[in-house]
């Protein structure tokens, strides 16, 4: 059986002049590959025109996480918190994210890649969920290990996830200071934090339209996490209009 190409979002791993580099961690392509895909690195230096002839050689785009997206995309003035910030990943991101929904091809984001769909659909994001939605859950734990199960999240009923997971209930993991403030009005939330903030949404009547606040490529010990993975891929190869 043929095997789905999955375009991966990079970012740059190296600020030096002398060996600027584009990079994914190793765990994305790990999950991709374990359930059946091809993972590809899509470079950030690629005009318009470009990307859009790789999203029609692509079979779906895994949208990986990240530092933070430039408040102005999303018309914020910046937060003295937010850092990292990558204009040309922005660019390549959005606009990967408004040609590969034209074209019908599946996606997955997660965490930055979670936030990106939003804001790339004319969603919104909080700069700091400490000082802009305070609350009794800590969902920035990068000082902890990159697995540790933070909080639960509650699944909506009858949506994509809910039949991923055969459950409305969900342990995950949480390495986030920014958050969805208000959804893009084409999505639907899927997923809730304890404090109602929202931990996944879906784009409905959609190949396979998903996205998750948490790193599911770091719990893939878990049969659901995994399970995320598998339900893209197969997307990806049996849900193409390529």
């Amino acid at each position: 059986m043929p095997k789905p190409f999955i375009g991966l979002t990079t970012t740059h791993t190296s600020k030096s002049s002398k060996t600027p580099k584009y990079g994914v961690n190793v765990l994305y392509a790990k999950a991709i590959s374990s359930a059946g895909g091809l993972p590809v690195l899509i470079p950030l230096n690629l005009s318009e025109d470009d990307l859009d002839s790789l999203i029609f050689n692509l079979d779906g785009i895994l949208f990986t996480g990240g530092n933070d997206i430039d408040p102005r995309q999303y018309g914020n003035s910046s937060h003295r918190k937010v850092e990292g910030v990558d204009e040309e990943r922005d660019r390549v991101e959005i606009h990967l994210v408004k040609k590969l929904i034209s074209s019908s091809k599946p996606f997955l984001g997660i965490c930055r890649g979670f936030q990106v769909i939003n804001v790339a659909m004319g969603g919104t994001l909080y700069g700091h969920l400490p000082d802009q939605f305070p609350g009794n859950v800590i969902h920035d734990n990068h000082d902890l290990p990159r697995n540790f199960i933070a909080h639960s999240v509650s699944v909506d009923t009858d949506n994509c996830l809910s039949k991923i997971f055969s459950s409305t209930q969900a342990e995950v993991n949480s390495l986030h200071h920014q958050g969805v403030r208000r959804l893009a009005s084409e999505l639907l939330p899927a997923a809730y934090a304890p404090d109602n903030l929202i931990e996944a949404f879906e784009l409905p009547r959609y190949p396979f339209g998903l996205a998750v606040q948490w790193h599911s490529e770091e719990l893939q010990e878990v049969e659901i996490m995994r399970n995320l993975f598998q339900a893209f891929v197969d997307s990806c190869l049996f849900d193409n209009p390529k």
